[in-house]
């Protein structure tokens, strides 16, 4: 046992000493703790299975100023006033069963965090009932992986705004830094903001890989491309307006071979796993009426892909894409690919924030568009310069509707949408799923027409359900038709309903 931890639990001169205490040794909250020791702060470490403490005091954390605890009691005599703590475990009853257990050693005025992927409704509850007790509490979103963790990840903190002044300093020394040295982190808005905005972050992460996936579908069923081929056509396109963390590591991934010499890519089974925050942006979207096909398309892709027995049974009876010899420019093609690819992106990212809009409305947060496109340009797995644009827009006009407004990228899509529509064309023709370039599409086209077919909705849904419709002519009154002449006629009523 370390003499560090030793002298904590004889309680020798360890009160007051720690700047903030981290529960759950993962590796995330391992390197989350050797991140912040190498900014200076001094951090208490506890773990359930208390053995990991010594463990990790022994090896990883050797030589450094992390201190140790065996139980919740000598991890909170450590720290300093207000004590600050973060929790970095499974989302749901684990992050509750810790609470209750900190409550009673914490006075009014002390800090906890979760920095889990909880939903944010469940930060909201935390936010409230912690309020309560006096306890302020902050639900942060944490991306970038073990890497980001380890050396500067993107941080979304969101909660209760009177604990952001004791935090500020450690978060935004550990996040990952862009430009001349901006941190990827700020306070992002009251309750379960930060996670509202975690959640749909990874959302976009869905919706960019099963992009890129596309991409990949497209270049080896259609152009009939080498796994280096395909390396070398992705490290190109991270030279461009591309150019993120996703693109180059599909570049790597592809080049990658394995032990035998062979490319490893292609002995991976064809099922993608999911832990549900994609879903639970989807099911946001859903229910607060804002159209985020792309992301959807991308859970409902994941969910395809696991039914790998079935497609297998499927494509013997129903056969597979006309695959054929590709006899076209290839060039021309590939540029395509990364324009459609490109386009796609961009109403991903259209649709993320009209989701982020909505539930300011609904929530009544003020979140800072230009901030989070800041907090998410680096440390974090959608990480891309693309994000700087996308902080130029709000930063242009604070109140931007939608992105497509803007004229960078209004003009962007302009200039992708020849090529956007022949790769989809051509995939269509051959029987390649592109779910999510052809939803991207259909959204942009739909989002720009005047005038959709949904009157003949709401005239068939008055005519089986008398569900009144609005006329153009007078808006704001909803009127019933009786088409049938069997129905009732119509009442005053069924007017301002």
């Amino acid at each position: 046992m370390s003499s560090k931890l030793r002298v904590c639990q004889e309680g020798m001169g360890c009160s007051g000493t720690a700047d903030i205490a981290l529960i759950g040794l993962a590796v995330m909250g391992q390197n989350l703790i050797l991140n912040m020791n190498d900014h200076g702060f001094v951090v208490c470490a506890f773990n359930r299975t208390v053995s990991k403490v010594d463990e990790f005091l022994a090896n990883e954390a050797k030589g450094t100023k992390v201190m140790g605890a065996h139980s919740l009691q000598e991890m909170v005599s450590t720290l300093k006033k207000p004590r600050r703590i973060i929790l970095l475990v499974k989302a749901g009853s684990a992050v509750d069963d810790f609470i209750n257990k900190l409550v009673p050693l914490l006075e009014a005025g002390d800090i906890i965090i979760d920095g889990g992927n909880s939903e944010y409704r469940d930060t909201t509850r935390r936010c409230k009932e912690l309020q309560a007790k006096g306890i302020l509490f902050v639900g942060s979103g944490v991306s970038g992986g073990e890497e980001g963790a380890r050396y500067g990840p993107s941080l979304m903190p969101g909660g209760a705004k009177e604990a952001w002044p004791h935090i500020k300093t450690i978060f935004q020394s550990i996040a990952a830094k862009v430009g001349s040295g901006e941190p990827c982190c700020d306070w992002v808005g009251d309750e379960g903001a930060g996670h509202f905005v975690k959640m749909v972050h990874n959302g976009i992460e869905y919706g960019d890989m099963q992009l890129i996936c596309e991409a990949y579908h497209l270049m080896k069923d259609v152009v009939g491309m080498e796994h280096d081929e395909m390396a070398k056509v992705f490290e190109e396109w991270n030279k461009t307006e591309l150019d993120s963390f996703l693109i180059e590591i599909t570049a790597n991934i592809l080049k990658f071979k394995d032990s035998d010499g062979k490319y490893l890519l292609p002995k991976i089974r064809d099922s993608a796993g999911q832990k549900g925050t994609g879903k639970w942006t989807a099911i946001s979207a859903l229910e607060y009426g804002v159209p985020v096909t792309l992301i959807g398309e991308a859970v409902f892709a994941r969910c395809l892909s696991s039914l790998k027995d079935e497609r297998v049974q499927a494509s013997k009876v129903l056969g597979g894409p006309r695959v054929t010899q590709f006899s076209g420019d290839r060039k021309a093609f590939l540029e395509d690919i990364r324009k459609a690819l490109y386009a796609s992106k961009i109403i991903s990212y259209a649709q993320g924030f009209m989701l982020l809009r909505q539930a300011a409305k609904e929530f009544g947060w003020t979140l800072n568009y230009g901030g989070i496109a800041l907090m998410w340009r680096g440390g974090c797995i959608i990480r891309s310069v693309f994000l700087g644009k996308i902080k130029d827009a709000f930063d242009r006009n604070p109140e931007l509707q939608n992105l497509l407004l803007d004229d960078f990228f209004k003009k962007a899509v302009e200039n992708c949408q020849e090529s956007w529509r022949r790769v989809i064309s051509t995939g269509v023709q051959i029987g390649i799923p592109m779910p999510c370039f052809t939803t991207a599409l259909s959204f942009y086209d739909g989002y720009r027409h005047e005038v959709l077919p949904a009157n003949l909705i709401q005239a068939q849904r008055d005519y089986f359900g008398a569900h009144t419709y609005e006329l153009l002519s007078k808006p704001g009154a909803f009127i019933h038709t009786n088409w049938t002449g069997h129905g009732g006629n119509v009442s005053s009523s069924a007017y301002n309903v």
